[in-house]
């Protein structure tokens, strides 16, 4: 299908105009398609062969529209640091409509109803990393938004400097939030707020629709889905640096990537976003933050939903994530079998690399190819008497499997990447960018689509990051 063919659905325009506002894009000056997603086209039926640059930056900037499209900009509220903002919404994100399952959203088409006196727009450096982190997130099967495509002006706008505007066209199986239930809630209007509930369980939840305690089982999955979502944010070694409750989506994907970070040396405490001085969204802390966004759910679902029902639920969250942790985390060490020591193990082993500010995602790639020569750990700079003292549990816990050490390695190999998205390549890809020199985003781009493949070639993509750039911290306009 080629752009022209595709329609796009608006059916959240059914719910009143409290929920959004109807307005048009606001285009940028001069604008040009950076790239696009052949594999996110592909999920709305577009045939990536067939994508016209030109048409697709003009509906990218807002000059055209999809068939069907009405834009609109939706209302939420949300908890941002532990404080409730009672009115948030889409400051600088138009919605277009749905595709396949799929809601198109515009990021930095322009001003609307909820941007509290912001400018609507996104630079072009936050924009690309948005891009890059969505679909890198995709290929290491982490439940995300996607991007499918990116533009950027000759627009100036104004942050900690003047930059070039940029707009990033985005997908998701929805954009619906745990804020999206606290505005009406703490507006005491319950009628709209299970009119919002109702239409989310036919947008996305169509399978839970017919069955009995339907807002029950919808709030017990958004619980698992969650606890899966941050267990693997925790075995990648992502910190996503800002989960408000207007940033958690109701269907568990990692979405609004601002300054988020990749570990390079194992920090537990690591603090990816400046903003957070009192170190609120550390890397340690996301699960415990997971579960207490999903208690201000919990409330502002209770007019609708038993409430000790759903307490009884989201009991259960540190019970599944640490499940689905465990899980990654084992698999990531080639151990199959589950044993009531593993746990404690897995602690030991974050703690020695904490201990020895050790890359995380390098010592686990290492890791993969290990069989009996410790040699290969030498260039990840860790201390080796404490990986000395470690590796003999390490070799007694493996002896408790029966697998082949290569037959081991071949399935490490595939859960340890090679490729992670590091914010000093983003930056030289960004440079490049703007210079007008694309060679380190076309790279980048490749590596991310298979990151667990080798590449022959592109180790400097995967080496230990410096100190000078290793752990840094990022603005919420980064």
């Amino acid at each position: 299908m080629e752009l022209t063919s595709l329609k796009l659905n608006c059916d959240y325009l059914n719910l009143d105009d409290e929920f959004y506002q109807r307005l048009s894009p606001s285009p940028l000056k001069k604008a040009g398609l950076i790239d696009y997603s052949s594999s996110a086209a592909q999920l709305i039926g577009l045939n990536p062969q067939k994508i016209d640059a030109e048409h697709l930056c003009k509906l990218i900037n807002g000059e055209r529209l999809f068939e069907g499209s009405q834009p609109y900009a939706m209302c939420y509220a949300g908890h941002q640091f532990g404080f409730y903002s009672p009115r948030l919404g889409d400051g600088r994100v138009l919605n277009l409509g749905e595709n396949r399952g799929w809601h198109l959203q515009l990021k930095g088409s322009g001003p609307t109803l909820y941007s509290r006196n912001g400018d609507g727009r996104a630079v072009f450096r936050s924009s690309i990393r948005e891009y890059l982190m969505s679909e890198a997130m995709f290929h290491l099967g982490v439940p995300t938004s996607r991007a499918l495509g990116i533009i950027k002006s000759e627009q100036e706008v104004q942050r900690e400097r003047i930059e070039k505007g940029a707009i990033v066209l985005r997908l998701s199986p929805s954009w619906i939030r745990f804020g999206h239930f606290e505005y009406f809630f703490y507006k005491k209007k319950y009628t709209k707020l299970k009119a919002l509930l109702d239409y989310t369980l036919q947008a996305s939840f169509p399978h839970l629709q017919s069955k009995k305690d339907a807002y029950l089982l919808f709030f017990k999955e958004v619980v698992a889905s969650t606890a899966k979502l941050i267990a693997s944010w925790q075995a990648l070694g992502f910190n996503h640096g800002v989960m408000n409750t207007d940033n958690m989506s109701i269907m568990g994907l990692g979405i609004d990537y601002g300054p988020f970070a990749f570990m390079n040396k194992y920090q537990s405490d690591y603090i990816c976003n400046h903003s957070d001085t009192e170190g609120r969204y550390a890397f340690a802390n996301q699960p415990y933050i997971a579960q207490w966004n999903l208690s201000k759910l919990m409330h502002a679902l209770s007019p609708l939903i038993n409430e000790e029902a759903m307490q009884e639920a989201l009991n259960k969250f540190r019970e599944l994530y640490t499940q689905h942790y465990t899980r990654l985390m084992l698999d990531k060490l080639g151990l199959e079998e589950v044993y009531k020591e593993d746990r404690l193990f897995i602690r030991s082993t974050l703690k020695m690399l904490q201990a020895n500010q050790t890359d995380y995602t390098g010592f686990f790639r290492t890791l993969s190819h290990y069989q009996e020569d410790s040699s290969i750990f030498t260039n990840l700079a860790i201390n080796h008497s404490d990986l000395k003292k470690w590796l003999p549990t390490y070799k007694k816990r493996l002896l408790q499997q029966d697998i082949l050490a290569s037959d081991r390695n071949k399935k490490m190999l595939k859960t340890n990447p090679k490729y992670i998205l590091k914010n000093h390549l983003i930056q030289e890809a960004i440079e490049g960018l703007e210079r007008g020199e694309n060679e380190v985003f076309e790279i980048l781009k490749t590596l991310l689509q298979a990151p667990y493949d080798e590449n022959q070639g592109y180790d400097s993509y995967a080496r230990s990051t410096q100190d000078a750039l290793a752990n840094l911290q990022l603005s919420c306009s980064s």
